[in-house]
């Protein structure tokens, strides 16, 4: 197993992955495609075992207005077969240890039964635009006390 930066020779496996964890919606491999042609992913790793990709991660800015306020984590995605075996946790611990990442603010979307684990808490603020009730907003070394809504890249968007 090996994790490193994504490279230009990773896209493609990336795709792959992300169109076989995400079946039928497209929507995971659109944004990556966006994020990475617009110059927009901050941080990104892939995992590969066996020659194989099989678990992504990548973190963008997470904005107040115009003012960076953290990273957002999405998306972090594990290939099917792989799934349950452990790849997408090692591979979100050893992202959160990166010195780029773990001073800073990061906020998901995502289920809390999951993230909890990696010392994620619910986020009371700011709002997430795509989670009004912040129910599956969690977030990490957040210190936000302010009702406002966090930004996403505008790649989230469309």
């Amino acid at each position: 197993m090996k994790i490193r930066t994504v490279t230009e020779e990773d896209r493609a496996k990336v795709s792959g992955l992300l169109r076989a964890a995400f079946p039928g919606s497209g929507r995971q491999e659109k944004l990556v495609s966006r994020l990475s042609g617009g110059d927009h992913i901050v941080h990104e790793w892939v995992l590969i075992h066996i020659n194989r990709a099989v678990a992504y991660i990548a973190f963008t800015n997470a904005y107040v207005g115009k003012e960076v306020v953290g990273l957002h984590l999405a998306p972090l995605a594990v290939k099917p077969e792989f799934q349950r075996q452990g790849f997408g946790s090692e591979l979100l611990k050893f992202a959160l240890r990166q010195p780029q990442i773990r001073e800073q603010s990061i906020y998901v979307l995502g289920a809390p039964a999951f993230f909890s684990k990696y010392g994620f808490d619910p986020c009371l603020f700011p709002v997430c635009p795509f989670d009004k009730d912040n129910t599956n907003f969690l977030s990490m070394r957040n210190t936000m006390t302010k009702r406002v809504t966090v930004g996403y890249e505008s790649a989230f968007h469309k």
